[in-house]
């Protein structure tokens, strides 16, 4: 998938494509090109496009301009998906990702459908609801971000599993990924972040037809390095993306700063 803003420093890491943007603004345009053409192909393919998007803080410049600035999405014949949950937590919580996607999208876009993992169900139940869900509606765009621990989702290091026979399961959260939640504003404390939630799992994600991932922002600046850099493994969750054909990763120069190669474009 390639997107209409072009110029800028890109380099191929096995399957993975990168590119660097010279801003958030730019990047955010051109994974919302990119995101825009995933999903006109499987409207004119299917009638309806799947998307799945991740959530938090380094997603906003990209949903913002997807939402309210990129013509020709008829959001109309697009059913959203979301792909991680607190368990425990609620469809109207604070901190909780459905309100995220129905606050920032579903709200904004009117989709077709809109569906939500709900973390205040038994969560066995819901995993196995919300697998039945995806099998019966295939993704047609994965909308992913990079954590600071380098999870995809919420498979952190030591959840993470690249053969992974579930589509989507029970975690247990690592330390440093609750403590970005703290960082990013979501919680008050550590103690308030829920130890808990349903997953996505990293087979299930890279399954789609097409996966864009977005990862601005300093904070990032380690993962990314570590997923393009070091060996495959679940060590690094995103480094699975490089096995993913086709897949796009955009940075802009603070995500990059530690990749030699990358210079932001001028």
């Amino acid at each position: 998938m390639s997107s209409g803003t072009s110029a800028s420093p890109q380099k191929r890491f096995d399957e993975l494509h990168v590119r660097v943007h010279h801003d958030v603004d730019t990047l955010a345009r051109a994974a919302a090109d990119d995101a825009a053409a995933g999903i006109r192909e499987a409207i004119a393919d299917r009638g309806v496009a799947n998307v799945m998007f991740a959530t938090g803080n380094s997603q906003l410049a990209f949903v913002d301009t997807l939402v309210t600035n990129t013509p020709g999405v008829r959001w109309s014949t697009v059913a959203v998906f979301h792909m991680d949950e607190y368990v425990g937590v609620g469809g109207d919580h604070q901190a909780g990702f459905q309100r995220w996607i129905r606050e920032r999208i579903s709200d904004r876009t009117h989709p077709l459908h809109a569906h939500y993992i709900d973390g205040s169900e038994d969560p066995r139940q819901e995993c196995a609801r919300y697998a039945a869900l995806l099998r019966e509606n295939p993704i047609d765009v994965c909308c992913l971000g990079i954590g600071e621990n380098g999870h995809l989702a919420f498979n952190d290091p030591g959840v993470a599993d690249f053969a992974d026979p579930e589509d989507v399961k029970v975690v247990e959260l690592d330390p440093v990924c609750r403590q970005q939640q703290v960082n990013e504003g979501h919680f008050g404390d550590l103690t308030s972040v829920p130890a808990l939630a349903v997953t996505v799992t990293i087979p299930a994600l890279l399954r789609a037809r097409s996966v864009l991932v977005v990862v601005p922002e300093k904070r990032k600046a380690p993962a990314v390095r570590a997923a393009l850099e070091d060996p495959i493994s679940p060590l690094c969750p995103a480094s699975a993306l490089r096995t993913c054909a086709g897949a796009v990763l955009h940075l802009d120069p603070d995500s990059a700063s530690l990749l030699g190669w990358a210079e932001a474009a001028p």
